[in-house]
Parts: C-alpha cells; sequence; structure tokens
C-alpha cells in the first residue's frame, strides 16, 4: 500500500535493530535535544501561546466538523482564480491524475517542494514508472533522493545523517544527476549548502513544471500556503509554467484571519523560529490574476483523501487530523530518539504517525498494527503539540480497536473489520478472571491463598509472561486481602460496606 515502505518489519523488530546502531542514536540524539531546547525557548518568548493553542484547536475542530462545506467553498474560489481542482480518492487516482497532468505538457522532468503528501502515495515512484523524473529541492530531501534513502522525520527527513555521511553522498551521488559535486568538498555546511544550492539552480531555471504540497489551503480565497526556510519553494511555485499541488483535505482553513494564527504557533514549535524566512502564497494562475506577478499559467490542485475520511468518522481518531506537521512530538518522544523515524514504516514516523499512519492505512498490517504500541504514553508529545491532538489518549483508542475489535482493512474505499482473537494466554487469563468474579466465594479463597502463598511468588512471569515483567516490577501482593482488613480493623461486613 501507498506510504508503507516495502519489505520493512513490525516496529518491534525494526526498533530493535535501530537501538543497537550506536551511530543512528548518536544522530538522533544530538539533532532532537537541539531542536527541542530551541522550540521551548521560542515558545517561552510568547506570552499567550496556550491560548493560541486553544484557538488552533478549535479552529481545526470546527473545520473538521464542516469539511464538506469548506471544502466546496475552496473548490470555487481555485477556479474563479484560473486553477482547476481534481479529487483523489485514494493513493492510485492522484498518481493518476498527476502522471496525466504532466505528460500533457511533454516534459519529462519535474521539481518538488513540501511533497509529504506525494511521499505518502508514492508519486516519485510512479512518475518514474511512466519516465517522469522528480527532483526533490528540499536540502534534507535532496540528500535523501541522492542517497536512495528513506526520510525519518517529518521536519528534518534527513535527520539520521551527519555531515561526515551528507558529503560522501554529495561526492558519489550529485554526479548522475549531471553536476558533480565541488572537488574537494568537506562536511560543513557551509559547502554542503553551497554544493546543493549549485546543484540545483540549473534544475529550478530548466524545469517547466512544479509540483508541491502546501502547509494550509485558505476556503474564503482559494489560496495555497507553503512555509520554508530554504528559498527553494519560492523557486518552485514562482519559475515553472505549471503548477501541481497534492494537498490532504485537511489542510484547509476557513479564513485567512484563522491562518494568522497557525503563523504563530508553527514556526515557532518546527524550527523554533519566530515567523518562516519564507512564507509563500499562490491563488490560482497568472492569467487568472489578469497577468500580474509571478506564478504559473496553469495551475492544478489535487485534493488528497487516502484515508482521511475514514479517519474523519472516529470520533476519538479523528483529532490526528489537526496535525500541522510542525514535528514537535517527534522531538521530545523518547522512543522516536532511541528508534528513528524508519522503524514506524511509514513518511509519518514518531508519535503522530503511530496515530495517523494505521487510520489512513488500516491496522491490517503487521506493521499498522503494531505502531500504537510504538510509545510509553509519557504524554510529552501532548504536552508540545501546538494543537492540542491528545497522542497517548489516539493510542489507547488504536490499541482497543486492533485487540478487542480487530484488524481494520481499507479495500478499495471500503473499510472492513476483521475480527481479533488475541493471544491464547490472554483469553484464557480473561474467561478465568471473568469466572472468579462472578462467584464471589470463590474470589475471596482466591485472594486468600495468594496471600498466604505469597513469598513463594516468582518475581518474572513464566512463558510469554516473560517479556512483560522482564521490564517491569510485578506488583506485590498484600499481606492479607481487603475484605479480611476491613473486617479485622473495623468488625464490619467487607462485601455490604457497614461497620458496628
Amino acid at each position: 500500500m501507498s506510504g508503507t515502505f516495502v519489505g520493512m518489519p513490525a516496529f518491534p523488530e525494526a526498533a530493535r535493530e535501530a537501538v543497537a546502531d550506536p551511530t543512528l542514536r548518536g544522530n538522533l540524539r544530538h539533532a532532537t535535544h537541539t531542536i527541542r531546547a530551541k522550540r521551548a525557548a521560542a515558545v517561552a518568548e510568547v506570552s499567550d501561546w496556550a491560548e493560541l493553542r486553544e484557538a488552533g484547536k478549535r479552529i481545526k475542530d470546527h473545520t473538521l466538523r464542516h469539511l464538506d462545506r469548506y471544502l466546496v467553498q475552496l473548490e470555487e474560489a481555485v477556479t474563479a482564480a484560473g486553477g482547476t481542482v481534481h479529487w483523489a480518492a485514494d493513493a492510485e487516482e492522484a498518481n493518476r491524475i498527476v502522471t496525466r497532468l504532466v505528460k500533457e505538457t511533454g516534459e519529462s522532468e519535474v521539481v518538488k517542494v513540501k511533497s509529504m503528501a506525494t511521499q505518502e502515495i508514492g508519486l516519485n515512484e510512479a512518475l518514474e514508472a511512466e519516465g517522469i523524473r522528480a527532483y526533490e529541492t528540499d536540502l534534507a530531501e535532496l540528500i535523501v533522493q541522492l542517497g536512495k534513502d528513506r526520510p525519518s522525520h517529518i521536519l528534518v527527513p534527513a535527520i539520521h545523517r551527519n555531515r561526515g555521511e551528507i558529503r560522501d553522498i554529495f561526492r558519489a551521488e550529485m554526479g548522475e544527476w549531471g553536476r558533480p559535486a565541488p572537488e574537494g568538498l568537506t562536511d560543513t555546511p557551509a559547502e554542503l549548502a553551497e554544493a546543493a544550492r549549485l546543484h540545483l539552480r540549473e534544475k529550478f531555471l530548466r524545469a517547466k513544471v512544479g509540483i508541491s504540497g502546501a502547509n494550509f489551503m485558505v476556503a474564503e480565497t482559494g489560496t495555497l500556503v507553503v512555509v520554508e526556510s530554504e528559498g527553494n519553494g519560492r523557486m518552485c511555485l514562482t519559475l515553472p509554467q505549471t503548477l501541481i499541488s497534492v494537498v490532504g483535505i485537511e489542510k484547509i482553513v476557513p479564513t485567512w484571519r484563522d491562518l494568522e494564527v497557525f503563523l504563530q504557533t508553527l514556526p515557532r514549535s518546527s524550527t523554533a523560529e519566530r515567523m518562516n524566512p519564507y512564507t509563500s502564497t499562490w491563488t490560482g494562475t497568472r492569467d487568472g490574476r489578469a497577468g500580474e506577478g509571478d506564478g504559473p499559467r496553469a495551475f492544478h490542485l489535487v485534493l488528497l483523501d487516502n484515508g482521511r475520511t475514514d479517519t474523519l468518522a472516529d470520533e476519538v481518531g479523528r483529532q490526528a487530523l489537526r496535525c500541522i506537521r510542525c514535528s514537535a512530538c517527534l522531538n521530545v518522544c523518547p522512543v522516536y530518539e532511541r528508534a528513528g523515524g524508519h522503524a514506524y514504516g511509514s513518511v509519518y514516523p514518531g508519535p503522530i504517525g503511530a496515530i495517523l499512519s494505521p487510520q489512513l492505512r488500516g491496522t491490517g498490517s503487521e506493521i499498522d498494527a503494531s505502531l500504537p504500541y510504538a510509545s510509553s504514553l509519557c504524554g510529552a508529545c501532548y504536552e508540545v503539540c501546538p494543537v492540542a491532538i491528545d497522542i497517548p489518549e489516539v493510542l489507547v483508542h488504536l490499541r482497543e480497536r486492533v485487540v478487542e475489535g480487530g484488524t481494520v482493512t481499507r479495500e478499495g474505499n471500503k473499510v472492513v473489520l476483521k475480527p481479533a482473537r488475541g493471544h491464547a494466554a490472554e483469553r484464557a487469563a480473561m474467561r478465568a478472571a471473568r469466572w472468579a468474579f462472578a462467584r464471589p466465594g470463590a474470589l475471596r479463597a482466591g485472594q486468600r491463598l495468594a496471600s498466604r502463598t505469597r513469598a513463594l511468588h516468582p518475581r518474572t512471569l513464566p512463558g510469554p509472561g516473560r517479556a512483560w515483567s522482564a521490564a517491569r516490577d510485578l506488583p506485590a501482593v498484600p499481606a492479607e486481602p481487603f475484605r479480611d482488613w476491613w473486617r479485622r480493623t473495623n468488625g464490619g461486613n467487607a462485601e455490604e460496606g457497614t461497620t458496628k
């Protein structure tokens, strides 16, 4: 299924391999600690941060409740400005639409920016299959693409690479893209950035087709917004004659006034900046605006569902659609810091990926069924989320859905529920507990027996339970059951809760 890393095992197995890589852990620890410390300082400067956070939550929740109305309003506004709107129910349809649009231009290469949605649907691979080459222009995305790698972070896709590794990738791979890396290239950030700049400049100037995502879409005007720090977005959005934007339907906000809230919270939560160096907005086409200014002569907006409508139907899980992709939750997550992004088997790693990917793709695969358990439930992700997504709540909800409700798979546009049986030992334990709780006499006898034999109890569980108790202390059995203690100290009836 699109958006899944092919051949990836379930999270526990993938994480076990990642934790054993000291270089990866060192890279992640340094990067995440640096980013989160800067973010904390940037957020502390804003006296009304809590109010902004609540406002962002309410705007997103309101928009999701009325998503149908705002999407129609957006389509009308984009069309009035000279653009064309396409609706894609799933990854296959979105790839088919974009491939057709590129072919109609007669071009065989495109430049890309803000392309997380296109990574979700596997667009680069679909274009390549049709003889169209896509060039990622974000520096970190370029590193991932040149290294034939996979992104491992929402904000910094190449966070798992250090400067020496990036230098080696540039030296080895840039020649295949037409411009060799400068001789004697070192691992200093300035030289690496200059090598990437020279490498991409000719592609910006040559490309006739640009493909983008968007951080936000403003329904009242049909305006799309991209925020970034390198200027590559501005080049991709203004120079090509044709611009194709692939955006998830949840990225919409009703008005410009609503957008103002997120332009304060997003940069501080993501890059720890007061505002993004580049905030690019575009509305329709150049001709649609009487030929004034920069911008494309043809603009196509592909609105992507790909599981979002199914997620919206879940009253608990839908809050994941508030996400503005700031990545703050990744940078504070102890699990992500140790396992890295690849272990999540998705372009959406970390805590948000653990709740978003299983909902978009269904929990039918082994990896998606394991993602809700990729958390310690410490709550740090909720504390830093700028739109107050209660990620621990959704994780527990998805665990219930996996264990009690079975697996949820997507077959075409339909969601199919398949009951799960669970582990045999777990089923046996639940049957025994049900029998005992239904028989007070047997429960009392069992409690007394457990108290009198507590010195003989093992410190770890046998068999399949050993994995659970290896990292946890078993709860100590009290010296006497509560009912006996109550009767001894109060002279009352423990079952009826009375005293003399």
